[in-house]
């Protein structure tokens, strides 16, 4: 037996050595988009988005916190955590097939009219000689899964960071406009009380005072849909978080000034999405992972080696085992494959339709990030010249107001002018700060699609 061992151990080396994968040769597909983003130059960018950390990115220190509280404390953020320690979990499991399980055993054996055997030692049991890859391409296959898994977390995370981002903004932006609100009811008010003392001394007419009496209740449902709607985004942003809103946040930027709140971020290429877009990453990971399933599928057509064997000591005395004498079981096995009503074929073509449908989610992948981009990129500049010219017209808006209240108080103008200058210059500075706020988050989904927001 000693012979045989010294003779096999070599042998068996060599075969594992040679063993053959069927896993196919693996090429990226090409990117079905165009080479360059609609309108944009084909220059490359210096410094991705991707490889700009959020602290970068968000100039406002009270962001800056609310996103590291998220980080620290987001559910949905914890369990992709969570699922990548799974599926590294898994792959161990996976990998550890490849090698040989040793386990100690005791046995004993009674039988009628026969003596007693009892043993005791160390063994392998059904240890697989991987000779056509099976083993190994399984392996690969959960590697693949747990980098996917991994590349999914930091989908989470930028996700998150641009929710935590924009989440932020809209409150800014319903403060703002509860501002203006508020000033606007005050104006309202006055020009109602000034309205009453008229219609009292008989110098304007009713139709004038409900008009007034109108627009001071539509001012005020107006500041409630906003202290509403201002509760509703707390409330969104507090899920984010993980967490109450602490009290000692630092304090933000007013979102009426003309600072960035942002920092700008180039577009770079399309190209650059396949190695820095999480989402596009894990695609593929899912598409290697897929590709190595039809190595093993192939595998199955193959006979498969298997290998049992123990030493220990046997008695036939349950008391003098460790005295006994030294016995071992040496028993290899083949298992070919003759016939299974076609299920290693079903099993292929599986493999294979699953590779294709990974390569189509791949490529979707990218079809979908190639559409996010240059959608962000349209908003870019159109937002930033639509606030520009609703600028203006709040300024337009503004001059015509004191106009028309300068007007009606020389008597010139009627009190439906004024009215109508009060509206126009309230919907204009309502419709300025939507504006700034689309913009505004349009720049962080240009980061956010563009990969950034991963980087610790």
């Amino acid at each position: 037996m000693t012979k045989f061992l010294s003779l096999g151990a070599p042998v068996v080396t060599s075969l594992l050595l040679a063993a053959c994968s069927f896993v196919p040769a693996y090429e990226r597909p090409a990117a079905p988009v165009a080479t360059a983003y609609p309108g944009a130059g084909a220059t490359s960018a210096t410094t991705p988005a991707a490889d700009i950390a959020w602290q970068d990115y968000f100039v406002d220190a009270r962001l800056r916190k609310l996103i590291e509280l998220s980080l620290a404390n987001n559910r949905d953020l914890r369990v992709a955590v969570l699922n990548i320690d799974r599926a590294q979990a898994q792959y161990r499991v996976q990998r550890a097939a490849q090698f040989p399980a040793i386990n100690g055993a005791f046995a004993g054996q009674r039988q009628s009219g026969s003596s007693d055997v009892y043993t005791l030692g160390v063994g392998i049991t059904s240890f697989e000689l991987d000779f056509f890859g099976r083993v190994q391409s399984l392996k690969d296959a959960a590697l693949a899964q747990y980098l996917a898994t991994a590349e999914s977390r930091k989908t989470v995370q930028i996700n998150l960071v641009a929710s935590v981002a924009n989440t932020y903004l809209g409150i800014l932006a319903d403060e703002e406009l509860l501002r203006l609100t508020r000033e606007t009811l005050a104006t309202r008010e006055q020009s109602l009380k000034l309205a009453q003392l008229r219609f009292d001394n008989g110098v304007s007419s009713e139709l004038d005072l409900r008009q007034a009496q109108g627009l001071v209740e539509g001012a005020r449902a107006a500041a409630a849909q906003l202290q509403r709607q201002r509760a509703l985004d707390e409330n969104a942003l507090v899920l984010l978080l993980g967490q109450p809103l602490p009290v000692d946040l630092p304090a933000g930027q007013d979102f009426r000034l003309q600072v960035a709140l942002l920092a700008d971020v180039p577009a770079g290429l399309p190209s650059e999405l396949l190695v820095k877009r999480p989402d596009i990453r894990s695609a593929e990971q899912l598409l290697l992972a897929a590709n190595a399933s039809i190595g093993s599928a192939r595998a199955a057509f193959f006979p498969r080696i298997s290998l049992t064997t123990s030493v220990g000591k046997v008695s036939g005395d349950l008391d003098n085992l460790l005295s006994g004498g030294t016995g071992w079981t040496f028993a290899p096995q083949l298992l070919l494959p003759l016939f299974n009503a076609g299920a290693n074929e079903a099993n292929l073509e599986s493999a294979k339709l699953g590779r294709d449908i990974a390569v189509a989610q791949y490529e979707k992948a990218i079809q979908t990030a190639f559409r996010e981009v240059a959608d962000s990129l349209a908003g870019r500049d159109t937002l930033l010249a639509q606030y520009k010219a609703t600028q203006s017209q709040v300024d337009a808006a503004a001059a015509t107001f004191k106009l028309s209240e300068l007007r009606y108080n020389n008597g010139v103008a009627s009190y439906l002018d004024l009215l109508d200058a009060q509206r126009s210059l309230f919907t204009a500075q309502q419709a300025a700060v939507q504006v700034r706020l689309a913009h505004l988050q349009n720049q962080v989904t240009l980061y956010k699609v563009l990969g950034g927001g991963w980087k610790d």
